[in-house]
């Protein structure tokens, strides 16, 4: 839930706070655990930040102590009113979008064996899918708890998959839907299991389930240079869009 402070609480940021001016929501909350560095993005509601909505959040976070922002990956039309507010870009993104023909996905998107090892998360899990992913991912970009929470609310309704050997995950996906557009929000296999399989089974899951949905596509965004990541979504059936997405950071001193 959001929260609004009555009062300045730093030094940096302790819990998850949506300030709002003229109508305008932003969602702020601590990044991977760190109290000193932000998370910044749109918020769930609203219109679209402006500048004056973005420059006025990091002046509050920099009052608190807050050193240090992140976007999450956004258009760049969304990114402008961050850059003009003293954000830099920071990494570059592919966005890729699959797009529904029922004529092709009733035998594409059908069970494979691998499928039979996925289950929905559960809280037990939530350990061996954060060691997972620290595994998978650069520190930067590694989930902590508040991340994965943050992921599986990102959108009104969402899809929480483990991949079992045994009773232990060695890989997971959550996925997102909002109207009629999907979202892979997260996917991550252990490193010692990749090539068997798995991922694309995670992503047939996916796909299988915004398709039952009412979904006529689905998005996922993967880094620049994650090749691994990249092949395996093209060879899925998505395809690169023409713009892709800017993760950007201030820093209090920019």
């Amino acid at each position: 839930m959001d929260h609004a402070p009555t009062t300045p609480l730093g030094p940096g940021l302790h819990r998850s706070w949506a300030p709002a001016h003229g109508g305008s929501r932003l969602r702020v909350v601590p990044w991977q655990g760190d109290r000193y560095t932000a998370l910044v993005g749109p918020g769930r509601m609203g219109r679209a930040p402006t500048t004056l909505d973005v420059q006025r959040c990091v002046d509050a976070l920099a009052r608190r102590g807050v050193e240090a922002a992140v976007t999450p990956a956004l258009s760049p039309l969304d990114a402008r009113a961050f850059a003009t507010a003293g954000f830099q870009v920071l990494e570059h993104l592919h966005l890729l979008a699959y797009r529904f023909d029922a004529r092709r996905d009733h035998a594409f998107l059908q069970p494979d064996p691998v499928t039979r090892t996925l289950r929905t998360g559960r809280p037990w899990h939530r350990r061996a899918v954060l060691d997972i992913d620290r595994r998978a991912f650069e520190p930067f970009w590694q989930f902590d708890t508040n991340s994965l929470s943050e992921a599986r609310k990102a959108t009104p309704t969402s899809r929480y998959r483990v991949s079992l050997d045994g009773r232990s995950p060695v890989g997971y996906a959550v996925t997102g839907r909002a109207g009629d557009r999907g979202y892979l929000q997260r996917l991550a296999v252990d490193p010692q299991r990749q090539g068997a399989g798995l991922g694309r089974a995670l992503v047939h899951d996916c796909l299988r389930w915004l398709n039952d949905r009412g979904a006529n596509q689905a998005m996922v965004n993967t880094q620049e240079r994650n090749a691994r990541a990249l092949a395996l979504y093209e060879h899925l059936g998505f395809k690169q869009q023409a713009e892709g997405l800017l993760v950007l950071r201030w820093t209090a001193s920019s």
